[in-house]
C-alpha cells in the first residue's frame, strides 16, 4: 500500500518533524521534496575558517608542542641538578583550537535542527557518511566538519563526478588516508630519497600508500564487488601519488578553504591503466581523468543508488528502484539529481512498508526537533548523548562511514540508553511551552499508534509524557 504524506516525507526523507512541519508542508509532499534538489548557501557558515586555516593552525599548535617539549627538556635537567620541580607550559593557542572545532560542531547540528530544507540536509548528512573520516586520527580532526562544508554541500546536488573529485582532493581525505605522504617508486623524490638512504640507512624510505586508492574503489565509486583488482588499486594510487596539502613552506596554499597542492616530484611517471582504460602521463590530470572515468562506471551508478535506496526506503531496497535510479544517474551523466528524483517519484519509497530504523544521530535530530530543543547547551547535551549511543559526530570505526541497518542499531542495550537520552532530553523542555499529545502529533502524524497516543494522555507530568513520546516503538523509525 502507498500512502504519499506529509510524514513520511518528513521523518523518512527530512530529519523529523518540528512543531509545525506537517502543517508546512500540506497536501504536495513529492512537491515539498522537489524544491529542496536545489538549496541555498547556509549563511551561518559564512565567516567560518577555511581548511588551509585549520592547516596553519594545526602546523603552529604542532611547533608549539616541540617547543613547549624542548623546554621541557630542558627543565627537567636543570631540575636534576637544583632539585627544582618544572612546571608545566600551558598552550591557550591549543585550547583556543579545540573550541573552534567544538563550535564547528554546535553550528552543524544547529543547522540542520534549524532548517526549512531538512531533505536537502539530510542528502549532505548521507554523502558525508559515504565519504567517512574520523576525528579520531589526530591529523585528520580538524578537517571533518569544513570537508562537509567545502567539498561536499557545494557539490551534494551536483554532478558526482565533481563531488569526488572535491573530497578526495581535500585535506581531510588525503591526511586521513595517508595519501599526502604517499610517493611514486620511480619519481625524483624517491630518487633522492633512495640516494639519501643509501649514505644513511636509518633514514625511513618513503614509497607508494594505496589506502585512499583502496578505499576509493571499494567504497567512493565501484563497491567491493564493483570488478577491480588489486592491479587497478595500485594503478588508481600510482595516478595520485603527488595529491597532497600545504605545508608551512607553500604559503600561497595556507589560505582560504583550499590547502590542495600536487607536488610533481612525488608522483610517478607513466602512464597508468586502471578497468581496462589507459590515462596518459598529465601530472596532476591523470588521476582527475581515471577519477571522472569512475564516476561513470554502471557499478558505482549501481553503488551509490542501493546505498541511496538503502538509506531512505528500506535496509533491503526494492531492486527495480535501485536499477531506475541507476539508469537515471548514467544517462544523465552522472547527475546526482537525477539519481534522487526516481527515490521522490517511486511508490516504492512511499509504501507504508517502508520504513527505516533510526541511527543514534536520527533519533536526536528528530528528538530535539520534535521538542523545540535549538540552544547551544541543548546541541552540547545531544553531542554527548550521540557518543554514549554509538554514534559520535565525525568518528566512525572505519572509512565505510557509520553502519545504516536496524541490525545495527537496535540491539537491547542500544535501546536501554535510548530510553535514557529519552529522559535526559525530556527534562529539558520547559514545562509551560509542552502538550506531549500534541507533540506527538506534530511529530509522528498518522505514526502515532493509538497505544502511544494513549500513554501520552495518562502521563503524570509533562517531562515523563514526552520521555514516553521519545522512547516509544513509533518515534524510533522514519517512517
Amino acid at each position: 500500500m502507498t500512502t504519499v504524506t506529509a510524514a513520511a516525507a518528513a521523518n523518512r526523507f527530512g530529519l523529523g518533524a518540528d512543531a509545525d512541519e506537517l502543517t508546512r508542508i500540506g497536501g504536495d509532499p513529492r512537491g515539498w521534496l522537489r524544491t529542496q534538489l536545489k538549496p541555498g548557501a547556509i549563511d551561518a557558515f559564512a565567516g567560518l575558517p577555511g581548511s588551509a586555516d585549520y592547516l596553519s593552525d594545526y602546523y603552529a599548535i604542532r611547533q608549539m608542542r616541540r617547543e613547549t617539549k624542548g623546554k621541557a627538556g630542558n627543565a627537567q635537567a636543570a631540575a636534576a641538578a637544583d632539585d627544582s620541580t618544572p612546571k608545566r607550559v600551558a598552550m591557550p593557542e591549543q585550547r583556543a583550537f579545540r573550541r573552534k572545532l567544538m563550535q564547528e560542531s554546535i553550528l552543524r547540528q544547529q543547522v540542520a535542527l534549524r532548517s526549512q530544507q531538512p531533505f536537502a540536509e539530510r542528502i549532505v548528512r548521507f554523502w558525508s557518511n559515504h565519504f567517512a573520516i574520523s576525528v579520531d586520527k589526530r591529523i585528520a580532526a580538524p578537517f571533518a566538519a569544513p570537508m562537509e562544508r567545502e567539498a561536499i554541500r557545494p557539490h551534494a546536488f551536483g554532478n558526482f563526478a565533481d563531488l569526488l573529485l572535491a573530497v578526495e582532493r581535500h585535506p581531510g581525505m588525503l591526511l586521513y588516508l595517508d595519501n599526502a605522504q604517499s610517493v611514486g617508486g620511480d619519481s625524483r623524490l624517491a630518487e633522492r630519497s633512495g640516494r639519501r638512504q643509501q649514505a644513511n640507512p636509518q633514514q625511513r624510505k618513503r614509497g607508494l600508500n594505496e589506502n585512499l586508492a583502496r578505499e576509493t574503489l571499494e567504497l567512493h565509486t565501484l563497491g567491493v564487488d564493483g570488478g577491480y583488482s588489486q592491479a587497478d588499486v595500485i594503478e588508481l594510487a600510482r595516478a595520485i601519488t603527488g595529491w597532497s596539502v600545504a605545508s608551512p613552506r607553500d604559503s600561497s596554499g595556507m589560505r582560504g578553504d583550499d590547502a590542495f597542492v600536487f607536488r610533481a616530484n612525488a608522483h610517478e611517471p607513466g602512464a597508468r591503466h586502471v578497468l581496462g582504460k589507459t590515462c596518459a602521463d598529465d601530472g596532476e590530470a591523470q588521476g582527475r581523468h581515471i577519477l571522472h572515468n569512475l564516476a561513470l562506471h554502471p557499478a558505482t551508478a549501481r553503488h551509490l543508488s542501493f546505498k541511496l535506496a538503502r538509506h531512505f526506503v528500506a535496509d533491503v531496497p526494492p531492486p527495480a528502484l535501485v536499477d531506475r535510479m541507476a539508469r537515471a544517474y548514467l544517462a544523465s551523466g552522472g547527475e546526482l539529481t537525477a539519481m534522487y528524483r526516481p527515490l521522490i517519484d517511486d511508490d516504492a519509497a512511499w509504501s507504508t512498508d517502508a520504513r527505516k530504523f533510526k541511527t543514534p544521530d536520527d533519533f536526536t535530530l528528530s528528538a530535539l526537533r520534535a521538542c523545540g530543543l535549538y540552544r547551544p547547551g541543548d546541541v552540547v547535551v545531544s553531542l554527548d548523548l550521540l557518543a554514549r549511543m554509538g554514534q559520535p559526530l565525525f568518528q566512525p570505526r572505519s572509512p565505510a562511514g557509520f553502519a545504516d541497518t536496524a541490525a545495527d542499531w537496535s540491539g537491547p542495550d542500544a535501546l536501554f540508553k535510548r530510553v535514557q537520552a529519552a529522559q535526559a532530553l525530556a527534562e529539558r523542555v520547559p514545562v509551560t511551552a509542552a502538550v506531549p499529545l500534541q507533540m506527538g502529533m506534530a511529530a509522528l502524524g498518522p505514526a502515532l499508534d493509538p497505544e502511544t497516543a494513549t500513554a501520552l494522555r495518562r502521563a503524570e507530568s509533562v517531562q515523563q509524557g514526552i520521555a514516553l513520546l521519545l522512547a516509544s516503538p513509533a518515534f524510533q523509525w522514519r517512517c
